[in-house]
């Protein structure tokens, strides 16, 4: 396992407490990735029958119990403040939530600073039926990804991502299966855990925004699911839960997790195009490949001309003035431009 983090972090261990409290203890900035799964405040009632009468096992925990919204909201602040602390200025967080819960954590969220980068809708193949036929069946659950601040630099192996979804940029609704079969966990028969989220999910996540030797919190490690992927994939990972029960069910889980043997060349997912050294477009004139006052175009030899100043900067026909990059979004009303790919010269 490659390390890049600090001696102080608890790394590759589950912390038995309240995540808040936990926390505290982490130094500032000093975590890559959070996933939080946390209580759903689903606010049941009653108990929910299926039409042969037997009972559906829900979520009926104590833990996702709360007095009020505006108590849920006070818990959410919490926790978030705490995560926002630990978290790297260069990381990102994913939260999951349903309708019951992830829009009160969404607004807490912006009102924090945090820089929303996408919503996800993970959708269910096999979601429980809605036994009352009162609503439409929940087939969904939502994940928000946010970084710490607009403008943040932060991990996005969108190459990766292609890779893992045939080739093609991959689209923010993910159809993958509930936790069920062999890899939902069970005691005496009974479900380990009543919220476990299948481990394919995480694997997007975590594969998604962090690399080798990264650090990902898990501030409500239930399970463990996100230790097992995050080992899998070598990521240190930290999990902080407060129900003793389900640490040991984590403990013995991760345990049986052996990950292939390191190597850098095989688990670094990254863009080794972006990775590589980079030519200075002004060393093109010094060098002299390029000349001062020579015309380049934009998008082929009869696209829009563009004058080279000497110090390397372009000027176009309407007085605009900026790198390669710049001139190039100015010409596409703003757009993401690689200069590199979009300006040709006459020989």
């Amino acid at each position: 396992m490659v390390s890049k983090s600090q001696p102080s972090l608890p790394l590759d261990q589950i912390i038995h407490g309240d995540c808040v409290d936990v926390l505290r203890t982490f130094p500032d900035k000093s975590v890559d990735l959070i996933f939080a799964d946390p209580p759903y405040n689903l606010q049941l009632r009653q108990d929910l029958w299926r039409p042969n009468m037997t009972r559906v096992n829900g979520v009926d925990d104590s833990w996702d119990r709360f007095e009020s919204l505006q108590a849920y909201d006070e818990f959410s602040r919490h926790w978030l403040e705490a995560c926002r602390r630990v978290l790297k200025d260069t990381g990102t967080i994913w939260v999951i939530g349903t309708y019951h819960n992830i829009y009160r954590i969404g607004a807490i969220m912006q009102d924090m600073g945090f820089w929303f980068l996408n919503d996800v809708v993970w959708i269910k193949t096999n979601p429980m039926p809605n036994f009352r036929g009162v609503r439409f069946t929940n087939a969904h659950e939502i994940l928000i990804w946010a970084s710490k601040f607009k403008g943040a630099r932060y991990t996005f192996n969108h190459h990766a991502m292609k890779a893992l979804n045939g080739g093609k940029q991959m689209r923010s609704d993910w159809v993958i299966p509930i936790c069920s079969g062999r890899e939902r966990l069970r005691v005496d028969g009974v479900k380990a855990h009543s919220t476990q989220k299948p481990e394919a999910l995480l694997y997007r996540v975590i594969l998604a925004a962090s690399n080798p030797g990264d650090v990902v919190l898990d501030p409500f490690f239930g399970s463990g699911t996100t230790g097992a992927v995050a080992k899998r994939l070598h990521r240190h990972w930290i999990g902080i839960e407060r129900e003793e029960r389900y640490i040991e069910i984590a403990r013995a889980r991760l345990a049986r997790v052996t990950p292939e043997p390191f190597r850098e060349e095989v688990f670094d997912v990254r863009d080794r195009k972006r990775l590589a050294p980079r030519v200075a477009f002004p060393r093109l004139l010094e060098v002299g490949y390029l000349r001062p006052g020579q015309v380049l175009y934009f998008r082929g030899d009869r696209g829009d001309p563009a004058s080279i100043k000497p110090d390397g900067s372009l000027r176009l026909k309407d007085g605009f003035e900026g790198s390669i990059h710049q001139a190039g979004r100015h010409l596409m009303g703003g757009s993401p431009c690689n200069g590199w790919q979009h300006w040709f010269f006459r020989e």
